[in-house]
Order: C-alpha cells, then structure tokens, then sequence
C-alpha cells in the first residue's frame, strides 16, 4: 500500500514498521536516512494535492491534531484521519493502524503503549527532568506545578488535554490547569511565577534562545520537544527509557 503521511509523528512510525511512504510534509524529519527521497506534498497545514496525485497513493493519512479539517475534506483519495490527545488514544491508533495495514511492528507498538498506559505514573523529579537539555535557572524553591511553553510572542502552554499533557503527567508532573477546552492557552508568563516553566526546544526554538530566557526572572529548563510531543514510535522509546531508568 503507497501511503502519503500528513503527521511527522505518523511518517517516521510508519516508516520504522516497515510501511510505504511515498509523500510526506517538509516537517517529516525523521528518521533522516529514511526520509531523504520521499517527495514533500506540503506542510501539516496545507498540501499540493497535484503533487499527491503524481505519487498515485492508496491512502493519506491525517490527524485531527495535526491537519485542519479541510484536507480531509478536499482530499482526492481514501483517507484514514486519526486524533491523538492523549496516551490512551495513541494506544488505541497504534492497535487501529496495525490492523488496518496488518503490520505486526505496530501492533507490537499498540502492546508497548497499554504498558505504558496502565502503568503507574511515575513520581517528578525536578532536579532528573526526564528530556533535559539545559537549565534556564534551576528551580530555587520547591514547585508543584509545571508549566509547559510551546512558543513565544505570544506565549503559549498546553493544557492536561493535549497529548504533552498526558506525557508529563504520566511522568509524574502537575500540570498547571486552565478551563477545560482551552488546549493551547495563551498567556503572560509572569502570571504563573509559582509554577516551574519548561521551554519545549520545538516548535519555537527556545534553546537557541537561552540567554533570553537567562535574562528573565524565572526558573526554569530546556526540554526535548519531540520527546513529548512526537506521539507514536519516537514518545514510546523515550517513556520506555524514562521508566527503565526508575524502575
């Protein structure tokens, strides 16, 4: 089956189970070996379906969290759209993809995920921030929140209803609440002082910007953002390992 992928996440966990891409977005990095001559069609926001069509594809695949509404409507092919907000639903997707493309990999994947899902939630380490990369200041006090930032300009965090949100959860992590429906709030960073803020490093590019964040008064670190937040193949290795490392 000639698939075209829509969701990075999704292309690189298709790609490491043995499945055909044949498209994908230019933010479909990875793997980087695997990547290199498969066509780009467009970004997550919007596709050349010319160019999808020249790929002659069976299926596109879409996520709800990923692509707007209208590239499922618009799309000239079959389509499979998943949604991914939490770990429970990747769990779910994986077992869904697996038996759609009747691919053992990911439904060995789906097994790894409900480990992970009934496991318990470990316990928050400030000082072992699982994904660490540097430390803006390190926390000068004991917090019981965090706060997870994705951009700046304006500033915004992500709620305990995104998929980030359920990793650091089961991480042991609190995160800071906002009303319910609210999944990417924007904010003013100097309202939630009483929570230690990690600055995800995509999708805005805080590590290279860390003597900004040095120069603020805030406590704070750099986090792999892919980790969190690239569901499927790439947060499952990175959860397995955290949890080896605590068992």
């Amino acid at each position: 089956m000639r698939v075209v992928s829509m969701v990075p996440s999704w292309t690189e966990t298709l790609l490491k189970a043995g499945v055909q891409v044949v498209g994908r977005t230019r933010f479909c990095i990875h793997p980087p070996k695997m990547i290199t001559n498969i066509p780009i069609v467009g970004g997550t926001k919007e596709v050349s379906w010319d160019l999808v069509m020249d790929l002659k594809p069976d299926l596109v695949i879409l996520d709800q969290e990923e692509n707007p509404i209208e590239m499922a409507e618009e799309c000239p092919v079959p389509y499979l759209a998943t949604h991914v907000s939490s770990l429970p639903t990747l769990q779910k997707e994986l077992a869904r993809l697996g038996e759609h493309f009747e691919n053992p990999a990911l439904i060995e994947m789906s097994v790894e995920a409900l480990d992970i899902v009934e496991a318990p939630p470990l316990k928050w380490d400030m000082q072992k921030i699982p994904g660490f990369l540097e430390w803006v200041r390190p926390p000068s006090r004991n917090y019981e929140e965090v706060l997870y930032l994705i951009w700046k300009k304006p500033w915004m965090t992500v709620s305990r209803e995104t998929y980030i949100g359920s990793v650091l959860e089961k991480l042991g992590a609190k995160v800071v609440s906002f009303p319910e429906g609210d999944k990417y709030p924007v904010i003013e960073i100097e309202d939630f002082k009483d929570a230690f803020a990690l600055f995800s490093s995509e999708p805005f590019p805080f590590q290279k910007k860390i003597l900004d964040l040095k120069a603020m008064d805030i406590d704070g670190a750099v986090v792999n953002g892919e980790s969190y937040s690239w569901f499927g193949v790439r947060s499952l290795e990175f959860l397995k390992e955290t949890y080896a490392k605590n068992s």
